[in-house]
């Protein structure tokens, strides 16, 4: 079933999936946010026009594809299920995500996998294809957050600050980050051939969806960030 969506705000977009089974292709988004905030099941793909703000919150299962950009916050608290981003994203992707997995195909903004967390055997994956803004994994308390680095553009593979309040998780980076300053409660080390066990799946399931050589992409360093910490800013609030 084919959604024009011109003419629809965020509320009869959603109804309209649901009666649709959540089976759907969206055409003609305008930036209408929260779109399939909450669904369960199914697959939504957004083929024509850019979704606005909060793309996939509270998703619970099913996939969401989008053959564009996307806005700020996609994926916001999700708790299962696939977001698939076909070009860049705004600040905050995966902003307190808590299980499911993205893959954006190039850039993050600011912010992204803030807060992520992990729960039992519930472990969101954000997946970055291209380079990350400043904060990124900023207060992180689980999950697993990668940036890939692939887009040609003079940018660090990720901004400042990154991996601050970090206190659970782990980031992976492929680069060897001598340019980056990471903050005093987390370590920096090189990837071992351990982690590149699990670097392979989510590189192989990157290439899945976009394209591009798992072989050539592992051909590089990569770096692991984990915190130190698990109650970084203990000091502030507790009398010694």
């Amino acid at each position: 079933m084919i959604i024009d969506t011109q003419n629809l705000d965020h509320r009869a977009i959603n109804e309209a999936i649901r009666k649709a089974g959540n089976d759907c292709e969206i055409t003609g988004c305008l930036g209408q946010r929260f779109l399939c905030a909450g669904m369960t099941g199914g697959n939504v793909t957004i083929s024509g026009g850019i979704p606005g703000n909060a793309l996939g919150a509270y998703l619970n299962g099913g996939t969401v594809t989008v053959r564009s950009n996307a806005q700020d916050a996609v994926g916001d608290t999700m708790n299962a299920g696939e977001i698939v981003i076909h070009g860049n994203v705004g600040d905050a992707v995966g902003y307190a995500m808590r299980g499911g997995k993205i893959y954006v195909q190039g850039d993050a903004g600011y912010r992204a996998g803030i807060h992520m967390k992990a729960y039992r055997e519930k472990i969101p994956v954000l997946v970055i294809g291209g380079k990350a803004g400043s904060f990124l994994g900023e207060y992180q308390a689980g999950g697993v957050i990668v940036v890939l680095g692939l887009t040609e553009n003079d940018r660090r593979i990720v901004g400042n600050f990154p991996g601050t309040g970090m206190h659970g998780g782990k980031m992976i980076l492929r680069s060897e980050c001598r340019d980056v300053v990471f903050p005093g409660q987390v370590t920096a080390r090189a990837a071992t051939p351990e982690d590149f066990k699990e670097i392979e799946t989510y590189v192989s399931e990157y290439c899945a969806l976009f394209g591009g050589s798992t072989k050539e992409i592992l051909d590089s360093p990569f770096t692991v960030v984990t915190p130190d910490s698990k109650n970084p800013y203990r000091q502030l609030y507790v009398a010694n």
